[in-house]
Formats: C-alpha cells, sequence, structure tokens
C-alpha cells in the first residue's frame, strides 16, 4: 500500500472524526440555546395582525373570549376587544402600562402610574419556568403579579402568565383583603391560539 493513501485514509478519518464533533458540539449548542429562555420581550406577546388566541373564562368550555389581533396603527396592535399593545425596547405594553417589562428575571419590580388615583405596582414572580394551559404545555413563562390598591380595605390583584412564542396564557384576577386573605374573581386559561407560522 502506498504511503499517500495511508495519509489521505488517516486525514480523511481525523477530518470526520472532527466534524462529527463538531455536529456534536453544534447540536449542543442548539439544545442548548433551545432550552435557554429568550430574552427578547416581544417573544412573551407576539404581535401581528391575524394572530388569535382563545380563552376559558373560569374552566368553562362553554364561555370563551376571542383575541385577534385587527389591525396596526401608530406602532401598537389593535384587538377586537379594545386591547391596544406594542413592545418596546422596556416591555410589553399597552397605552398606559407595561404589563411585562425586563430585565426578565425574578424579583424584577416596575409601577405604573395609569391615572391620577391609581398606581399599578408589578413584579416578577417566575422567570424560565414551565406553565400549563388547556392549549398545550409551555417550557419557558414568565409570571407576574399586578397590584392595585382598590380601597384602605381591598388590593386588586391580577397574576398574569406569559409563554415564550405565544403570549398570555394565563390571567387570575383576585381581591385581598387588608387581613391578607385574597378573593378568587375570575380566570381566564388560554384554550387554543392561531399565530402567523402556528396553529394549535
Amino acid at each position: 500500500m502506498k504511503l499517500s493513501s495511508v495519509v489521505v485514509r488517516v486525514g480523511l478519518g481525523a477530518a470526520l472524526a472532527l466534524e462529527l464533533g463538531a455536529c456534536a458540539g453544534r447540536q449542543q449548542v442548539a439544545e442548548e440555546s433551545e432550552s435557554r429562555p429568550s430574552e427578547s420581550l416581544a417573544a412573551y406577546y407576539p404581535l401581528a395582525v391575524g394572530n388569535r388566541w382563545t380563552y376559558r373564562v373560569n374552566g368553562r368550555e362553554d364561555k370563551t373570549v376571542d383575541v385577534e389581533v385587527l389591525k396596526e396603527e401608530d406602532g401598537y396592535f389593535q384587538d377586537n376587544q379594545g386591547g391596544q399593545l406594542t413592545v418596546d425596547g422596556f416591555g410589553v405594553r399597552d397605552r398606559k402600562r407595561y404589563l411585562l417589562r425586563g430585565p426578565l428575571a425574578q424579583g424584577n419590580e416596575w409601577t405604573n402610574v395609569v391615572s391620577v388615583s391609581s398606581t399599578e405596582r408589578y413584579r416578577i414572580l417566575q422567570s424560565g419556568v414551565p406553565c400549563e394551559a388547556p392549549a398545550g404545555s409551555f417550557r419557558h413563562c414568565v409570571r407576574v403579579e399586578a397590584r392595585n390598591r382598590v380601597d384602605a380595605n381591598t388590593t386588586l390583584v391580577n397574576a398574569l402568565t406569559f409563554a415564550e412564542g405565544v403570549g398570555l396564557v394565563r390571567i387570575e384576577v383576585s381581591a385581598e383583603r387588608s387581613n391578607g386573605e385574597r378573593v378568587p374573581q375570575t380566570w381566564l386559561e388560554l384554550a387554543s391560539y392561531k399565530l402567523q407560522g402556528s396553529d394549535r
């Protein structure tokens, strides 16, 4: 056997081993990036005309709310329920408040002054955690609590759960009394959704 053919075979073998190692490395990097939650705030509320979400009210299949983005105007996406949302460099917001604000880290807090007599306080309770709804199981979710004092004895508490690549998957509203007791008011959970390039 010629020396050149041995060199070629050994060289090809080494190249193949290096390529397989590189592929394994790329696969590991891809898996790691897939398992990490996105830092992009837009990923937690995909906004595009035609996007649709259907929510069950209080777990009832016969009582639903359909939210559909109808148009974009002045940078805000308007839905059929009167909502107007946008994503800017700080977070997901409507015209008065940030519903989700970066950084997406547990404990992050922000305040929204929505009127002269109304101040809402928000805090991220959990970030990068799994969550579930009738529409499915989601790997990367952010749970936010919003508090707004109604009077001396009552605080309205909204718990919002956002799933990466999906949007709002759960909304829980309760009234908290001055003694700390919470009385559930209503809740919505995502039953199905249709986004650009996705259908569930």
